[in-house]
């Protein structure tokens, strides 16, 4: 694939991001497109490899190689329809997602692996470009009706090959606008939402209805939607937020993350923010709990507002920096590394191995400091390879900090149960998701199927697309006795 020594000839090249003093004054993406002669020579490093190990780590099987060969070779169009095979929306995966097709990469052994991230967003983007993609209503219509529950990656996805096979789909989104966290949730600095936009215009116009600001559940029964739609998919995600049940919780000005970042996505988008619960990081001492990727989030969104000074914090200790090291996985399984978001890149502020201990609050009730603790944790265990889940305070290492404005942002532990979820008393794991296997999807009531962060966790949002796709195949399976939809 690609130039038989170009693996040899070129290094690796990542878009490159906006100056940061000029990018933190705005919410407009960090990183600028790459040139077609850049993308021409990353595509030539793709390896005749054999095995091509990139597809065991993207969840949606896309076809690497081949796209990687075809952007070398100039055939942009091809790459194109390549991509579109396996993924609905590159553009999403190729901004957002954390690439695990190139920690698999076979060049990645000993070398940077290819940048196929970079590549799979430009392929979408000149396809864009190029008018090459267009609404692609179905030819004949089943008659069949599919209520989608949920318009985040999941549901999008399953809504447009649902639609091709020929049903009828109606998808209801809760908010005032499709997208789910796409669209209220992942700032637009990583992801402007004019680009969830133009996909949800798409799937209108080959025939899917968006039915927006209806929280199915409450404002709408499952019983009545079991009795309108032949099938149901649950694509709501994982929304309940982890909780940190320490003294002073109940202070004000300590909200979790996704209470704050679709604030400033309305804000941007030219949207109402609710008076009357109005959060900013500006002019304040800010605290972040939680080191991922929506606490980076957290991050570049309350240094756009302008806080006072941002920390931090995560109960873990640092990852090693490289593969090779005790607690990181070799090749080609997701390493556990250090990693920096662009956020980070604009200023660190993370704080390693720290756990929060109590907020304090002022005569008003308001937060105004942080009392936390360093860790200690024990040493990875090489028979596991993994670090034990047990820690001690450090002595001494007791401190206190301002706090204005915390945000928590520690993850998700499932989907919300009550309303739809209870209503039609659904079976759920042990962990609380909702309980339907991988290939089937269908939930204990026949007419019900699940897909994305509601049925397998918080995850990935190339999970969700990959989800919401095979999740799409086995309702047109259920509904027509077999299914041409790919399931990869």
């Amino acid at each position: 694939m690609g130039k038989t020594t170009g693996f040899m000839e070129y290094e690796r090249q990542t878009p490159e991001g906006r100056d940061v003093l000029i990018r933190i004054q705005d919410y407009k993406e960090v990183y600028e497109p790459m040139t077609e002669p850049d993308l021409k020579v990353q595509g030539a490093r793709c390896m005749d490899c054999g095995i091509p190990f990139c597809h065991t780590g993207c969840p949606l099987n896309n076809i690497i190689p081949d796209f990687n060969d075809l952007v070398y070779r100039g055939h942009w169009q091809d790459a194109l329809r390549e991509l579109h095979s396996t993924n609905n929306f590159p553009e999403f995966t190729g901004r957002i997602c954390p690439a695990p097709c190139e920690t698999a990469c076979v060049l990645g052994i000993n070398e940077d692996p290819v940048s196929i991230k970079a590549i799979e967003k430009s392929i979408v983007e000149r396809g864009w470009a190029e008018g090459w993609i267009v609404p692609e209503p179905p030819t004949t219509r089943t008659g069949k009706k599919v209520a989608v529950i949920g318009a985040g990656p999941a549901g999008l996805a399953a809504s447009q090959q649902l639609n091709r096979a020929g049903h009828l789909v109606t998808t209801f989104e809760k908010n005032e606008i499709p997208g789910g966290l796409l669209a209220l949730g992942i700032p637009d600095f990583k992801m402007e939402k004019h680009l969830v936009g133009r996909r949800v215009e798409q799937l209108k116009e080959e025939g899917v209805t968006f039915r927006c600001g209806i929280h199915v559940g409450i404002d709408i029964s499952g019983e009545e939607l079991l009795k309108e739609f032949d099938a149901i998919l649950i694509s709501t995600g994982a929304e309940n937020p982890r909780d940190l049940d320490i003294p002073g919780r109940d202070l004000d000005g300590i909200h979790y993350a996704m209470q704050f970042l679709p604030q400033q996505n309305r804000r941007v988008g030219g949207r109402k923010v609710d008076s009357n619960f109005d959060i900013t990081a500006s002019g304040k001492h800010v605290i972040i709990i939680g080191g991922g990727d929506t606490g980076a989030d957290c991050l570049g969104t309350s240094r756009r507002q302008g806080a006072k000074s941002i920390r931090q914090f995560e109960l873990l200790p640092k990852p090693p920096m490289t593969r090779d090291e005790p607690g990181a996985f070799p090749w080609p399984l997701w390493p556990f590394t250090f990693k920096a978001e662009s956020s980070h890149a604009e200023g660190d502020v993370r704080e390693w191995a720290v756990n929060t201990k109590a907020f304090l609050g002022d005569k008003d009730g308001h937060v105004r400091a942080l009392r936390g603790v360093e860790l200690e944790w024990p040493a990875v265990d090489p028979a596991t390879n993994r670090r034990p889940f047990k820690f001690q305070d450090k002595p001494g290492s007791e401190f206190e900090v301002p706090a204005d404005l915390v945000l928590l942002a520690m993850g998700f532990l499932g989907p919300i149960h009550q309303g739809l979820v209870d209503e039609l008393e659904i079976e759920k794991d042990p962990r609380g998701n909702i309980l339907a296997t991988f290939e089937e999807f269908q939930t204990s009531n026949e007419k019900v199927f699940a897909a994305g962060d509601s049925r397998r966790g918080q995850s990935l949002v190339v999970w969700a697309l990959a989800e919401g796709r095979k999740a799409a195949h086995a309702i047109d399976k259920y509904l027509m006795g077999k299914s041409d939809l790919p399931q990869y």
